[in-house]
């Protein structure tokens, strides 16, 4: 077998070397582009595989934050509730609190009354008083007459 590079210089010997070179030059751009493609591939490949890991990513947060919101609205339903409990409570209170103030304000009226008749009493007027004290029929409102009406009986 010779060698191709003794025989460079003959017509017949640069047409075989063209086409091997035309040949050699097309493997080459085959090569690239099979090269090309397989780096086409890769980066394709990692494009999906990124585009992927955000839609995981996402999926995990929306269900972390569907989580968190059912959280909030049971903190939420149960603030809600201890409010309208407090909110009774106090109401209760605050009608304790007013009748105890009614009360407060008759015995206070009883104390000034037994005031009085102590007063009287020093001054010798003890029996009339104490008696129309102690005599529900000496008391002003009940000789007052009562009055009714159809409007004050509801069928």
């Amino acid at each position: 077998m010779a060698s191709s590079s003794g025989n460079s210089n003959s017509p017949s010997s640069t047409q075989p070397q063209n086409s091997g070179s035309e040949e050699d030059l097309q493997l080459l751009m085959d090569q690239k582009k099979r090269k090309r493609m397989q780096s086409n591939r890769e980066s394709a490949r990692r494009s999906r595989m990124r585009r992927q890991k955000h839609l995981d990513d996402l999926v995990a947060q929306a269900s972390q934050l569907r989580k968190d919101n059912n959280q909030i609205l049971s903190n939420i339903n149960l603030t809600t509730q201890h409010y309208g409990n407090v909110e009774a409570e106090n109401s209760i209170l605050s009608a304790q609190v007013m009748e105890l103030s009614q009360r407060l304000d008759s015995l206070n009226e009883i104390l000034s009354f037994i005031n009085t008749s102590n007063w009287l009493y020093e001054n010798e007027g003890f029996e009339q008083s104490f008696d129309s004290f102690m005599n529900p029929l000496s008391m002003p409102y009940l000789s007052q007459p009562i009055m009714a009406s159809a409007d004050m009986f509801q069928y």
